[in-house]
């Protein structure tokens, strides 16, 4: 290789972490700047001021009880779920080798959907069982495909198809128990399934916080390693990755942000499914897409829920805005995996 190839590559590297760099910088600033808009805005606008005193534990008349009990759990909870989702997603994404390859798509949510929804119609559990159902058999879902899948190793195509299949089986699953609810039951599921932040206390953020606090650097400990995925498993393999251990690290540690995230959130739409191609978009080809997709999603649940408040005649969930923005793009990605391949 000549010294001028070197030089080329050597820049390009340069060039690449330079921008990495920016856009997480920028991501990281739009989020500050999200969240300190949703604590300040809203039906009573309170400046910056008494926000931070509010934060700092000063008693505020009036803002300490908004800002304190309604918006912060709630700007806090969409900042985590949402990088919960995006880095579940993007881990999938990559560790599989196609964009298709989300927990919306490959039956985890609707694993989580209809468990809560048993949880709420049949035996009318109070939120924290309605959780532990999700969590649970998100856990379930995803070791049911799994092994499923497995023939030799994992193949990211037939993982997918068979999550699909299972997906659309508990989403008949889901339909039926709520055919079968009392009113009062449907509006609660509903509310559910939809994917929404109203009403978030302190004690549903605390768990999901854990989770990503726990799970996070150990998905990060694998970047190296899912990155290799993209040249294959038998490449990844011959350049000396653990592929069986990291597909399983990847996979639980996945499944249980996912689950995590929905159980005090809901299947927010779309999240995990467009944070790793948008976050590819704008930090380019190379490298792990880990840290930025989790930005992008933790600004996508922020941003929508924002949006579903204040933007519209009505208050929609968060789960409604991240819909309308997720379904052309998935309409969109299967063109467009269909004729160029499945690469991020």
């Amino acid at each position: 290789m000549s010294i001028a190839t070197v030089e080329t590559v050597a820049h390009g590297r340069k060039r690449s972490a330079r921008r990495r760099r920016v856009v997480i910088g920028v991501l990281a600033t739009l989020i500050v700047l999200a969240f300190a808009a949703t604590l300040m805005i809203g039906k009573t606008f309170y400046p910056p001021g008494d926000v931070v005193r509010v934060i700092l534990g000063e008693n505020v008349p009036g803002a300490s009880f908004t800002v304190g009990r309604l918006r912060l759990p709630r700007a806090v909870l969409a900042v985590v779920a949402g990088a919960c989702f995006g880095l579940a997603g993007v881990t999938f994404q990559t560790m599989l080798r196609n964009p298709l390859a989300s927990p919306d798509i490959i039956g985890i949510s609707s694993g989580a959907s209809a468990a809560a929804t048993f949880a709420i119609v049949m035996l009318s559990l109070d939120k924290t069982g309605v959780s532990v159902f999700a969590i649970v058999a998100g856990l379930a879902v995803s070791l049911l495909v799994y092994v499923l899948a497995f023939k030799d190793g994992v193949v990211g195509t037939r993982f997918i198809l068979i999550g699909i299949g299972i997906a659309a089986m508990l989403d008949s699953l889901t339909t039926y128990i709520l055919d079968q609810a009392a009113e009062w039951d449907v509006q609660e599921a509903m509310r559910w399934l939809t994917g929404s932040l109203n009403g978030t206390k302190w004690s549903e953020v605390v768990p999901v916080v854990i989770a990503l606090l726990v799970i996070a650097p150990v998905l990060l400990s694998q970047a190296g390693n899912l990155t290799m995925f993209q040249l294959g498993e038998d490449t990844a393999s011959a350049l000396g990755v653990r592929v069986d251990r990291t597909r399983l690290v990847a996979i639980v540690g996945a499944v249980g942000l996912i689950a995590f995230a929905t159980a005090a959130a809901g299947p927010i739409a779309f999240v995990a499914f467009l944070s790793g191609p948008i976050a590819a978009r704008l930090v380019g080809p190379n490298g792990s897409l880990l840290v930025p997709a989790a930005l992008v999603g933790a600004l996508l649940v922020l941003v929508a829920d924002f949006a579903g408040q204040f933007l519209f005649g009505t208050r929609y969930p968060v789960g409604v805005v991240t819909g309308v923005l997720g379904a052309p793009y998935l309409v969109y990605l299967i063109v467009r995996t269909n004729r160029v391949g499945g690469s991020l």
